[in-house]
């Protein structure tokens, strides 16, 4: 599944954001309804766009229903860095099929192999990527 990280100037804004939620164990984002193919999302993960570019992936842990109408889309608080690749804006969520999910980075995204996602995004955008 794809969601926009609505509010973060950048993906260490978000990588930063979902490590203050690691003291609860899970991140938690609120959406209005569950998916139907929740269950086949189990195992999944779900992927950040920012700048119009995948920057990164958080393991999915499941949906729960909120006590307001609404669900919770329950995600391990970390970010796993990925191949860049463009991907439009668009609200809430979408489903991403695994053909055409972007290859981990590897790394934790401070350092080693793993380009700054500024400039992942800009080669990814010229083509180069």
């Amino acid at each position: 599944m794809t969601k926009i990280a609505f509010g973060c100037d950048s993906a260490e804004d978000l990588r930063l954001y979902l490590e203050s939620c690691a003291g609860m164990g899970e991140a938690r984002l609120t959406t209005r309804y569950c998916p139907k193919r929740a269950g086949e999302m189990a195992g999944g993960s779900l992927y950040w766009i920012h700048a119009g570019t995948i920057i990164g992936r958080s393991p999915l842990l499941g949906f729960e229903e909120n006590g307001q109408g609404r669900y919770w889309i329950r995600i391990e608080p970390r970010l796993i860095p990925v191949a860049p690749r463009a991907k439009r804006a668009h609200q809430g969520w979408r489903y991403l099929e695994d053909k055409d999910a972007p290859a981990d980075l590897g790394g934790d995204g401070a350092g080693g192999d793993a380009l700054p996602a500024h400039l992942a995004q800009e080669l990814d955008r010229l083509g180069l990527m």
